[in-house]
């Protein structure tokens, strides 16, 4: 199969971002990751577009179309992918499939969303449509009570870990202060994380994930196409890609304190990169909300099973641990848009790569990995990156 390299990446800023519409974060973010590619856009072969709920949110549907008038493409051909909070990571999978195909030497991915401006109830409505709209969203089912219910079996059948979480949204914020493009910089004390409002318990105001804005694009060639381009950065390549599916609804899993997609996935990644989990330096992890970062890295191989919050309490995993988890900010803290979440991920694993993250860079980072969950991991999309 063709290597691929990750020659240029882009995103907007996170947040409420009100005075953005849809063609503004995609001609920001879009251009940005054309312009790092340093290539001319009719050297562009195909434009892979994630978007989860912009036909309800927004009332934009044909979003790969929408893309192309933006950025200026021309007659490529393009596709919005969907599949929950994976659909940016769906999008980069089908670029990289074409072009290890051969079908295109070069692809332009990405992923946006526009949340902020509708009301709580319609945002809820929104994001509820990645379940089981019959058996689960009609019967009041919601995602913060989805993720409560896994965090107590997880209590259950290890033991209460409610203040690992909150350091887990302590890392995120300590780690977003350092992400000028993150939605929440803000210093949360630990007690004060603790102490938060109960959104459905276990869970708190801390434990969840946030309402975000934002795009983020990358630009993929296969490698022998990116050598002949003169690049200032570090070569990135793509090692390894797995994707594994789940059932939809979460009575249906046989077990829920462990994502069996994830880990399937996981199995065809190392197996395609010819890693194991100790190889991997650091990782942007799918931290919805903080329980999930903590079953995420077990599933991983980072940690044994029920170890993963015993790594958080002792420092593994924070900025300068020994395995750094959301160096960002996360989905917690440098946001959630839900449709370019797994793109923005990419943009980190590649900035920290190159070398270029600035103050929240860490000493080591040769070997990232991108992790992306949907819904109550029906799907995920994990991807490995290694710099030249």
């Amino acid at each position: 199969m063709r290597k691929i390299s990750v020659i240029g990446i882009g995103e907007t800023k996170m947040g409420k971002l009100a005075d953005r519409s849809l063609h503004d974060l995609i001609r920001e973010a879009g251009n940005n990751a054309i312009a790092d590619a340093g290539i001319d856009k009719k050297q562009i072969d195909a434009l892979y577009m994630g978007n989860f709920n912009g036909s309800y949110l927004c009332g934009q549907g044909h979003m790969g179309s929408l893309a192309i008038e933006v950025l200026e493409l021309g007659n490529i051909p393009a596709v919005r992918t969907e599949g929950a909070c994976a659909s940016g990571s769906l999008a980069f999978r089908m670029a990289v499939m074409s072009i290890m195909a051969g079908v295109y030497d070069i692809a332009l991915v990405g992923g946006v969303e526009k949340m902020t401006h509708q009301s709580t109830p319609t945002v809820t409505t929104a994001i509820a449509s990645a379940m089981d709209y019959d058996l689960e969203a009609m019967q009041g089912f919601t995602f913060p009570a989805c993720f409560a219910m896994i965090a107590h079996r997880y209590f259950y059948e290890y033991r209460n870990v409610k203040r690992e979480m909150g350091l887990c949204a302590y890392n995120a914020h300590q780690n977003a202060l350092l992400n000028p493009d993150a939605q929440m910089q803000k210093d949360v004390p630990l007690e004060k994380i603790l102490a938060a409002d109960m959104i459905a318990s276990p869970l708190s105001l801390y434990d969840c994930s946030l309402v975000t804005d934002g795009a983020a694009f990358v630009v993929l060639a296969a490698s022998d196409v990116a050598e002949s381009l003169e690049s200032k950065h570090r070569a990135v390549e793509l090692v390894g890609s797995g994707h594994a599916g789940d059932t939809l609804t979460l009575a249906s899993k046989k077990v829920i304190t462990s994502f069996s997609a994830s880990k399937a996935a996981a199995a065809q990644a190392y197996g395609q990169a010819g890693l194991k989990a100790a190889d991997i330096d650091f990782a942007e992890v799918h931290d919805c909300f903080t329980i999930t970062q903590i079953i995420n890295t077990e599933d991983l191989g980072f940690f044994d099973p029920g170890k993963g919050a015993d790594a958080v309490a002792e420092g593994v995993t924070a900025r300068d641990g020994k395995k750094p988890i959301n160096v960002s900010g996360g989905l917690k803290a440098k946001g959630h848009p839900i449709g370019a979440t797994g793109i923005s991920q990419i943009f980190e694993v590649v900035t920290q790569i190159r070398g270029n993250a600035g103050n929240r860079q860490l000493k080591k980072a040769d070997i990232g990995l991108a992790h992306n969950l949907g819904g109550s991991a029906g799907t995920c999309v994990i991807n490995i990156f290694r710099g030249r």
